[in-house]
């Protein structure tokens, strides 16, 4: 292992003094990811929750607009940075962590004879208030937080696309949890349209503790113009998943059948009601909204309503916002939640998470054991309870493939055509107050850039093209109709309220 001090040797006396006087030593990946991302190469970091790999890809960027802003007219008011995060409320965690080191850089600067200096974090979600969204216009942050989603509509609009074409670095973190579906290919083409946007090569870095082939998902964060070859131009550090893990699993008395019995939820309840009560924070994760629910209900009136809430993302922002600071608080002993709480969050020192029915997957079930004790040397805990025979027999496969350090192979869609259409019409409606239009192979050659389109043929992109421009045929005659499609001189046009259809219709979630 590098000298802690050789690495840290490379960052301003100021950014040094903060992360050794709070932190101590930099961890492993920290160490390794530094040089790779101080020298502008894209980097890839997989490492166990809680090893500091967030901090490894936001300290370069501190540091670099720390120096900024202290060098003589080298400081802009303009956004350089853009973290990405697949949840609303993950995003609001990291500008709170982000606060943390820029107040504490801050506070040294006398120390160090240097004068202030003012670095802006901001959250741009669909839970942003419309105030906030137009002060950020008026005045950029160093550092924009946002959702894949949020990233689309930014670069759908005027004035979004205005507060992007300063970005020089990417960080994608928890890139794991949105490549498995067409998520992750609407943030593919996202990255290239902000490629085609901005006027320097982007520096991209990619975060998470569980990937599987680490090889693809590092094609998928650089995109085809980085790779050659067969090489891809991106720096991996692959500290792996495995770390040491407190896990076990517990069946109830009753024997489990093929459905859910209510002899075997009583005795769930009762064994909850013990584990809460034996430790200070406890997580309990589920996989439906409707049992986060009823759970959160049944235990607050064993434990106390107000020691126990739910959080899902069907709940109001507000709710889920006073659920994570109540339990970060330690005014919740219990936290019943779906998926809405799998990433890393920070919540505070909790010591158990509790998974209730098989999980579906390894990786979401180390994701999930991982926010308990979520620091660096902690050892998870977490317990399983299987409901049936069928889950006991998932669960029994989940404990022996972690135990043997394997992973879910991640498969990632490929050339999916509803996205590409979606983001084809988004990207013209940016042209809406021009004449001039777009060639078809400017286009072209932008939709191969990204790594799911790459083998796309150009007969089925024309003929997407053609669809959104000639739209379909209805009952009431054609409709649909997006695009403007000059055939002679290879060009396409967005149609009036292009871009309302594409701002009011983007994403890959599905509503059901």
């Amino acid at each position: 292992m590098a000298e802690p001090l050789h690495t840290l040797a490379q960052f301003h006396p100021v950014t040094r003094a903060w992360f050794e006087r709070t932190l101590g030593k930099p961890t492993l990946p920290q160490q390794e990811a530094w040089p790779a991302i101080q020298s502008g190469r894209h980097t890839l970091i997989a490492a166990p929750t809680g090893s500091g790999k967030t901090l490894a890809a936001f300290y370069v960027a501190i540091d670099r607009l720390v120096q900024a802003s202290l060098a003589p007219g080298q400081y802009r008011s303009q956004t350089s940075v853009l973290y990405v995060s697949p949840l609303k409320a993950l995003g609001n965690d990291i500008q709170r962590n982000l606060q943390v080191p820029l107040a504490g850089i801050t506070a040294l600067l006398p120390e160090f004879d240097l004068p202030a200096i003012d670095i802006r974090v901001a959250v741009r979600t669909g839970d942003t208030p419309q105030q906030e969204r137009q002060q950020m216009l008026k005045k950029p942050p160093h550092i924009l937080v946002t959702t894949p989603e949020s990233l689309y509509l930014l670069l759908t609009s005027k004035g979004g696309r205005q507060l992007l074409s300063t970005v020089n670095t990417v960080i994608l973190d928890e890139i794991h949890a949105m490549l498995g579906d067409k998520r992750g290919s609407h943030l593919s083409l996202s990255l290239e349209r902000l490629q085609n946007l901005v006027a320097q090569p982007l520096q991209r870095i990619g975060l998470s503790a569980t990937q599987k082939p680490i090889e693809s998902v590092a094609k998928f964060l650089v995109g085809m113009d980085n790779i050659h070859d067969g090489v891809t131009d991106c720096f991996i550090v692959d500290s792996g998943h495995r770390r040491q893990l407190d896990v076990s699993l517990e069946v109830p008395q009753s024997p489990l059948t093929a459905l859910m019995s209510n002899d075997v939820w009583a005795e769930i309840y009762q064994r909850l009601e013990q584990l809460t009560a034996s430790h200070r924070t406890t997580i309990i994760f589920v996989n439906t909204r409707r049992l986060a629910e009823r759970l959160a209900l049944t235990l607050g009136e064993r434990i106390g309503a107000e020691l126990v809430s739910s959080h899902h993302g069907s709940m109001s922002k507000d709710h889920r916002f006073d659920a994570e600071q109540r339990l970060k608080n330690g005014q919740l002993r219990v936290l019943v939640a779906t998926a809405s709480m799998e990433l890393g969050i920070d919540v505070g020192a909790v010591e158990l998470v509790v998974q209730i029915a098989s999980p579906k997957g390894i990786a979401a079930f180390l994701q999930r054991v991982g926010r308990s004790r979520h620091q660096v040397g902690g050892v998870p805990k977490g317990v399983l309870f299987p409901l049936t025979r069928d889950d006991l027999v998932e669960c029994t496969a989940l404990l022996d493939s972690i135990r043997r350090g394997e992973l879910d192979k991640l498969v990632i869609p490929q050339q999916p055509v509803d996205i590409l259409a979606q983001q084809i019409v988004a990207e013209l409606a940016s042209l809406e107050e021009t004449d001039t239009g777009c060639s078809l192979d400017a286009l072209w050659r932008w939709v191969r850039r990204s790594w799911v389109y790459r083998d796309l043929k150009r007969e089925t992109f024309d003929a997407i093209v053609r669809m959104l421009a000639e739209g379909y045929t209805t009952r009431r005659g054609r409709s649909g109709a997006l695009l403007h499609l000059d055939q002679i001189n290879n060009v396409v046009r967005p149609r009036k309220g292009a871009r309302l259809t594409a701002l009011t219709n983007g994403g890959a979630i599905p509503d059901m």
